[in-house]
């Protein structure tokens, strides 16, 4: 008996691991969601019988109201027979269904689109043709996935034809697509002219001719493509093992083998099997070679292949362990999205090259931090190892979607257009979550781009890559005027590494060298004098860039202050505490306020950052500034719940009944509060339970902000809400001060530290505004 090696072992383990993955808890990966409320008799009465007569009557009056009344615009069918499932080949319909299943998770994982999976028996083309017609009244279009070439060919052609919803063969369009995008973007990195390129294509099957179809469609002339099976090349005259497809394919040529057609080829497109290429063949192609060796899970040739023999070519694979990944999850969920929206009769060429030209237009941008954080912080820009996006970059959803409903609409397939593209791309965002709805809500409330009235943001870390970052992208909006703390050769200098060229006229301090430096240090002297700073000490401590900025913002220098990108929390809010003093008799203590984004709500969490275990008083006027924060920033009037291990009452321990106190402290307060409490925290946010079992409460829906007893509950539960719940997390918001002063996490991305902002800029308009009443 042989002992395994350590690659059999851990293809062993993997093969547990993904079985694992699959079986365990609920059996596969999906599961169907209700979208409105089944908690009670008349939910029931409305979503079934009697009430689900209303929409049925409406429909048969007015077939399209269908897509008002019913879930079929986002519902897309993914159907498949088996007959070449990914590498697996002909494991047939049963087999197939996990694949199936996984791509509608990806469906609904990138652009929120519904699916159910259809595995079907059939395998004559007749017979696929016949049941997928018949399924055109419950879905707004169909991927068909896995079905073997030819058949493949025919059953789309002949369903285009006869239905009036969106088709699409994945295998062989998402695959051309994706692979055409980088091939658009490897001939200009090449300096190749597209028209003159020479294409070899190492298979003949559905993607591989589709592929080879849609290169022509972007310019490659077809006597330019030689193409290869498993019997050798497709030549004018060859009867072997050809069908109408590979005819079209058929040029005049000498070449019998893959190895004489790739010889002086400038680009190899290999959609066949594993090991197919070799080095020497690739030694005989054209200077600086396109590779794509797309073959799963082992491509035709392997990137230390080719490195071995070739250090001037361009490879791309369909494997995520090497770069340039040819991924069509890249592909049919943004355009499904764009299809779908517009309500397109079918996805055409026009549609396809606006996918392909928007993905390759994409790569060219600069990479997002959480996507580079996706990719063990594998810093990414456009050039040879990146010739296309990367599958987490949430770009690909506002740039490909609303380029396919373009093209939809400029090339007469699409029902119901979309008169706004921009506003459209700004609610793809809000599809998968309400961060962006929020954020451009706040960001429409600041001064519009151009005013001479912009908040004045300082930035004291003016050296970090994602602060400037942040900052370059305030400084296009035009909303936020930013200003940088640091030595100003070190930020330009950083500057040019990271190519924020539009920074280099920005307000950059050095505190020392700064006007305002001695004021400041007279200011901080005179006010902690008596807490242990001498003079000399107070000279050192505002050279530090959160003091300045700080003492930037107590004077009016600034209107706000951003910090934390580089220093845990004490460090920062400890210079912040000393700088603007908070604890002067009769105000209230900073708290730390964090918004937790759910895709459906928006709660306010609080205090999750600075008071370790507030009494009653304390807790009273946490909860009255963060109900303000809730009104500023949502617009809206808020319910707040005081949170415990206790309903009510039912529970005497002195932890209980310090929440139950804070409650009457702060109605006292504010007798327009909406608030209640003590109670347990399923009661505060599922207004069902709240009024079965305590119909005397009185907030009259889900509590939008919840105040914790202590701040150990507080920060564990917005964590674990963060990471287990789905939510985004956008804070700690510092509440009350008198000046807008915020510190981001050290693990915040570019998006995170702009969204902070505009929510700092937002804090600063309302704190002039208050003070500009106050002294009218």
């Amino acid at each position: 008996m042989t002992t395994p090696t350590n690659e059999t072992t851990s293809a062993e383990e993997k093969y547990r691991l993904a079985l694992d993955y699959h079986a365990h808890g609920r059996a596969g990966k999906v599961e169907i969601t209700p979208t409105k409320p089944t908690m009670t008799a008349r939910d029931l009465s409305l979503a079934y019988s009697p009430g689900v007569a209303a929409p049925c009557l409406e429909i048969a009056k007015t077939p399209d109201d269908v897509y008002k009344y019913t879930a079929k615009g986002n519902l897309v069918a993914v159907l498949s027979n088996g007959t070449a499932v990914l590498g697996l080949g002909d494991i047939g319909p049963l087999a197939g269904k996990p694949v199936m299943e996984g791509k509608g998770v990806l469906f609904k994982r990138f652009a929120d689109i519904d699916v159910f999976d259809i595995e079907i028996n059939n395998r004559s083309v007749e017979d696929i043709v016949r049941t997928v017609k018949s399924l055109e009244p419950t879905f707004g279009g169909i991927n068909l996935e896995d079905i073997k070439a030819p058949e493949c060919f025919e059953v789309e052609t002949q369903l285009q034809e006869i239905m009036d919803i969106p088709i699409f063969h994945d295998d062989q369009h998402g695959t051309a697509i994706i692979g055409g995008a980088a091939f658009l973007n490897a001939c200009e990195i090449t300096n190749r002219d597209i028209s003159k390129v020479r294409v070899v294509v190492s298979g003949a099957g559905a993607a591989a001719i589709a592929t080879a179809n849609f290169l022509l469609e972007l310019g490659v002339k077809r006597e330019n493509v030689l193409m290869a099976d498993s019997k050798g090349v497709i030549y004018k005259g060859r009867t072997d093992g050809m069908n109408k497809y590979k005819d079209a394919f058929a040029n005049e040529t000498k070449c019998r083998t893959l190895a004489d057609a790739l010889v002086n080829a400038d680009a190899l497109i290999g959609c066949s099997a594993k090991g197919l290429v070799s080095k020497e063949m690739v030694k005989t192609m054209a200077k600086d070679p396109i590779i794509f060796a797309m073959a799963n899970p082992d491509p035709e040739i392997t990137p230390e292949e080719v490195a071995q023999v070739r250090s001037d070519a361009i490879m791309a694979t369909g494997r995520s362990d090497y770069a340039n990944q040819v991924n069509n999850v890249l592909c049919f969920p943004f355009l499904f999205r764009g299809a779908l929206d517009v309500r397109a009769r079918k996805i055409n060429e026009e549609m396809k090259k606006a996918a392909a030209m928007a993905l390759a237009k994409l790569a060219k941008e600069e990479v997002p931090e959480d996507v580079k954080r996706a990719y063990g912080n594998e810093n990414f820009s456009f050039g040879r190892n990146y010739l296309i996006p990367k599958p987490f970059d949430k770009r690909v959803l506002t740039w490909v979607a609303p380029a396919v409903a373009k093209a939809a609409m400029d090339s007469g397939v699409a029902r119901m257009p979309i008169e706004d593209l921009n506003a459209y791309a700004k609610s793809l965002q809000e599809r998968l979550g309400q961060v962006g709805s929020i954020m451009r809500n706040i960001r429409s409330r600041l001064p519009g781009a151009g005013k001479a009235e912009k908040p004045r943001i300082v930035f004291p870390e003016g050296t970090n890559a994602r602060i400037l970052k942040a900052v370059s992208i305030l400084r296009d909006e035009g909303l936020i005027q930013p200003i940088l703390l640091g030595n100003k050769k070190i930020i330009h200098r950083k500057m040019d590494e990271l190519g924020v060229s539009n920074l280099k006229d920005l307000e950059i301090i050095y505190p020392e060298d700064n006007a305002n430096y001695e004021t400041f240090v007279k200011d901080y002297f005179t006010q902690r004098q008596r807490k242990g700073v001498s003079y000399s000490f107070a000279k050192d401590t505002m050279k530090r860039g959160n003091y300045f900025g700080s003492m930037m913002v107590k004077t009016g220098n600034a209107d706000g202050m951003i910090t934390g990108a580089t220093q845990n929390y004490p460090e920062c809010i400890r210079p912040i505490m000393k700088v603007i003093g908070t604890n002067s008799p009769g105000r209230a203590k900073v708290a730390g306020i964090m918004m937790l984004v759910f895709k459906q709500r928006v709660v306010f969490l609080a205090d999750c950052t600075v008071q370790m275990n507030p009494d009653a008083h304390d807790l009273a006027d946490i909860a009255l500034s963060a109900a303000q924060m809730y009104r500023n920033v949502m617009q809206a009037e808020p319910r707040v719940a005081f949170l415990s291990y206790s309903n009510f009452g039912s529970n005497r321990d002195p932890q209980a009944a310090k929440m139950a106190e804070a409650v009457k402290i702060a109605k006292a307060k504010d007798p327009t509060l909406i608030a209640d409490g003590e109670m347990q925290a399923d009661v505060a946010v599922n207004a069902d339970i709240m009024k079965n079992l305590f119909e005397f409460c009185s907030l009259d829906k889900a509590a939008d902000v919840l105040i914790f007893p202590d701040l150990g509950s507080a920060n564990i539960s917005y964590k674990l809400l963060a990471q287990l719940g789905g939510a985004t997390s956008i804070g700690p918001i510092l509440l009350p001060l008198k000046y807008a002063i915020n510190i981001v996490q050290r693990t915040s991305t570019v998006d995170e530290i702009v969204n902070m902002s505009h929510l700092t800029a937002l804090i600063s308009q309302e704190i002039k505004a208050h003070r500009a009443q106050k002294h009218s």
